[in-house]
């Protein structure tokens, strides 16, 4: 489990090496909604996604021998590239797990900052195992992409940021892969502002950590293809996010894929930003409930940039609609 104090740890210990990203309003989305939309823009973070505060604050806080043991991670990408951009800028060269097909945009990021990919079975979760052994028996230290405490402190920064730059947040819309974003901004959001609802956003087709908290235990759920990618994958059994998922989410939502899609053009047509599905999942859960929320201060976090172009492209058809 990690603490507030944990939190304020890691963002001091990272502030160097990451950008405060904005905060903006966004008009055109709350007329259309009816409440009063923020955006948190973690697109703009170095390497593209939130993953580089969780990833940067595990290796900074690496003792000098674990430092010379060396690095593995295992990503479906954006956790990898993040793992990458930090470990290049203490000297080291990581090794990266990854279910073969993972993005060339993704992948090809990977390689440029260094990394060494290594492609292991179908899944998510197969690559993740296979990293963990290996890193047994070869000594290096592996960086879970959710089931590590300095992780998840280090996601929670973003917390620390946006209660910085806005006051009285009623409710905080946060996509929901392996629980270590949602868990790390809640530890420190209910701690600072007890009344801010944390709202977990899923795809309809990878609802993983909202059924294992329905079933009370992790297991292994079935999955469909969906465009929020970075978010889709097994969870490891004993990981620590399961339990501060349960007790921090006061909200869940789930989406449709034509409802992320739709809000991906919707976030390129109003606001001009290109987003991957991951980021399309939390607007899109908020336009879902925008009547429960009306005339409130809300947050939508957009987690991550980090989607190929012809993908993104392909979401544009049918055209853009008009509205909400």
């Amino acid at each position: 489990m990690i603490s507030p104090t944990d939190v304020l740890q890691a963002e001091a210990r990272i502030r160097p090496f990451i950008v405060q990203t904005p905060l903006d309003p966004s008009f055109r989305l709350s007329d259309l909604a009816g409440c009063d939309i923020w955006l948190k823009l973690e697109q703009t973070q170095y390497t593209g996604s939130f993953k580089l505060r969780g990833a940067a604050n595990r290796i900074l806080a690496m003792t000098p021998d674990e430092m010379e043991r060396g690095v593995i991670t295992a990503s479906n990408g954006n956790h990898g590239i993040a793992v990458c951009y930090a470990a290049r800028q203490v000297g080291i060269t990581p090794q990266v797990f990854m279910r073969h097909g993972v993005s060339e945009a993704k992948l090809g990021m990977i390689r440029l900052l260094g990394g060494e990919p290594v492609f292991f079975g179908e899944d998510p979760l197969e690559a993740e195992l296979k990293a963990r052994q290996t890193a047994v028996e070869t000594g290096k230290v592996f960086i879970s992409p959710y089931n590590d405490s300095f992780v998840v402190a280090g996601q929670g920064t973003l917390g620390v940021e946006m209660h910085r730059q806005l006051d009285e947040i009623d409710a905080v819309f946060i996509t929901v892969g392996g629980g270590g974003l949602i868990s790390g901004v809640a530890t420190y959001l209910k701690a600072i502002s007890p009344r801010t609802r944390i709202v977990g956003c899923w795809p309809e087709n990878s609802p993983v950590m909202f059924e294992a908290m329905k079933a009370g235990r992790v297991f292994d759920c079935p999955e469909k293809p969906t465009i929020s990618d970075s978010t889709a994958g097994g969870l490891e059994a004993d990981t620590i996010t399961f339990e501060m998922c349960q007790r921090l989410i006061d909200d869940h939502v789930l989406v449709s894929e034509e409802e992320i899609k739709r809000a991906m053009r919707m976030l390129a047509d109003k606001e001009r930003w290109i987003v991957e599905g991951a980021a399309g999942v939390a607007l899109a859960a908020l336009l879902k409930e925008r009547q429960r929320f009306a005339g409130q201060r809300v947050v939508v976090l957009l987690c991550g940039r980090n989607i190929a172009a012809e993908k993104f492209m392909a979401v544009w058809e049918p055209r853009l609609e008009s509205g909400v």
